[in-house]
């Protein structure tokens, strides 16, 4: 699931190009191994506390059982407007690209047709047993990495345009262009991260599988993105890559270009068919998230008890799971009736809000964790104290730079959007900090309860 999330197709085709265009180019696959690195050291804190407390509810429960219930709360209002905003931008992006990719088979219709379609087919997989979505993403992830392996190895054994040169790890090679954009859009490729113990509660042995889960998907994500890049800057050479980017009438075909150079055939037109696929998976993966967050809110009081509650038949949290697709419905009518981009509008200006989102929440979860292991004592110096200290702070800083500058870096300066969207991130923190408090005024022994483990 979190492999899904993070959608690798999606993250080569869609996000890398621009990471290269307006980030630091050829100090992308740096970066990518900088992020690696961060969330590796988040990871440490992470995993530790995973086994302590044990709560489908994840950033939220650590929150809770580290800062206290109202920053529990606060958590857990700001992770569902995360996901659901990098829900609703990747419908949009969903859209547009099969708009796309099936006008080449003589398919012509709007882009809000293919997103209404994957809206309800998400939707009935997230009101069944998460059993099923992951039997289906499983598939379609597999062969988003063939594919990609696939030029990548092509370009690998041809040489590329001008030698592999390994001079593309220089890490002073970070420093050119813009950081910033380039680490949001790197950080976007780890999205979904949290889902490792998010299925605390439903997994057969979560403290080998979560831990396992988690470092083999950070690793997994950060080398395969190091390694895909190095090998797309080489496949048009260091000295071209820009000027190639932007040359095309679409940055996102930029891995497609690759494809047709390096392999040919059929290739191109299988990884279009395969980008609507990781698209498809990611919006199951998210989907979830959301759901079982809506659970967990709904269980602990700070929702109306409907959501949380489980289905008879699926063990689904499936109050959850139709009112996402309830929302999902919402806002695809909002921006198709008022006639919006797909890509530029409802992709780019909403799913950076949910970036922003996840990276005040990984913020929080630091300090919870040092707070909790302050408490109880049970972790080493590093584990408890120095990784989560440094990741914390890194992660902090990224989400202040990123709410001052966020018109700059989505194009959303004008009407006030560059405010509002980033805006929508501590405003729901404030909701959740007043659900919390008035939880603990109705029911001061279930605001106590907060986060605790459930299995």
């Amino acid at each position: 699931m979190v492999i899904s999330a993070a959608a690798p197709l999606t993250g080569v085709a869609g996000a890398v190009p621009i990471a290269f265009l307006l980030g630091n180019g050829t100090g992308v696959p740096a970066t990518f191994l900088f992020m690696t690195l961060i969330m590796l050291a988040f990871s440490v804190g992470y995993v530790a506390m995973s086994r302590h407390v044990r709560n489908a509810g994840a950033f939220y429960a650590y929150a809770a059982r580290g800062l206290g219930g109202r920053w529990g709360g606060a958590t857990a209002m700001m992770a569902l407007v995360a996901y659901n905003a990098l829900q609703f931008g990747l419908i949009g992006l969903l859209g547009g690209v099969s708009a796309g990719v099936f006008s080449e088979f003589g398919l012509q219709m709007p882009w809000w047709i293919y997103s209404l379609v994957a809206v309800m087919l998400v939707g009935i997989l997230g009101y069944r047993q998460v059993d099923l979505s992951a039997k289906v993403l499983v598939l379609l992830v597999l062969l988003e990495y063939l594919i990609v392996l696939l030029v990548d190895f092509a370009i690998l054994g041809t040489g590329g345009a001008s030698g592999l040169s390994m001079n593309l790890f220089d890490m002073s090679a970070i420093g050119s262009g813009s950081f910033t954009v380039a680490v949001l859009f790197c950080l976007g490729s780890f999205m979904g991260f949290e889902a490792t113990t998010i299925y605390a509660e439903e997994a057969r042995d979560p403290d080998v599988t979560i831990p396992r889960a988690t470092y083999l998907s950070v690793v997994l994500i950060g080398l395969f993105f190091v390694f895909t890049t190095w090998l797309m800057i080489a496949g048009v050479g260091a000295a071209e890559l820009i000027p190639t980017i932007q040359g095309l009438k679409d940055p996102t075909t930029f891995f497609f270009e690759l494809a047709g150079r390096y392999v040919g055939g059929p290739v191109p037109m299988i990884a279009g068919l395969l980008l609507v696929s990781s698209l498809f998976a990611a919006l199951s993966a998210f989907h979830n998230y959301i759901a079982r967050y809506s659970y967990v809110a709904g269980r602990e009081g700070l929702l109306p008890a409907a959501f949380g509650h489980t289905h008879a038949a699926h063990q689904s949290p499936h109050v959850g799971s139709v009112a996402q697709t309830i929302g999902a419905l919402i806002v695809l009518a909002v921006f198709a009736g008022l006639g919006l981009d797909p890509v530029l509008n409802m992709f780019t200006w909403i799913s950076q809000v949910g970036v922003l989102g996840v990276l005040g929440m990984m913020a929080v979860t630091s300090l919870a964790v040092v707070c909790f292991f302050r408490r109880h004592g049970e972790a080493s110096l590093l584990t408890a104290w120095v990784m989560p200290v440094a990741s914390g702070l890194v992660m902090a800083v990224l989400f202040v730079y990123i709410f001052l500058n966020f018109g700059d870096l989505t194009g959303t300066q004008g009407g006030g959007l560059g405010v509002i969207l980033p805006s929508l991130i501590p405003l729901a923190a404030l909701v959740g900090w007043l659900l919390a408090s008035r939880l603990k005024a109705a029911n001061p022994k279930a605001f106590a309860n907060m986060g605790a483990s459930r299995t």
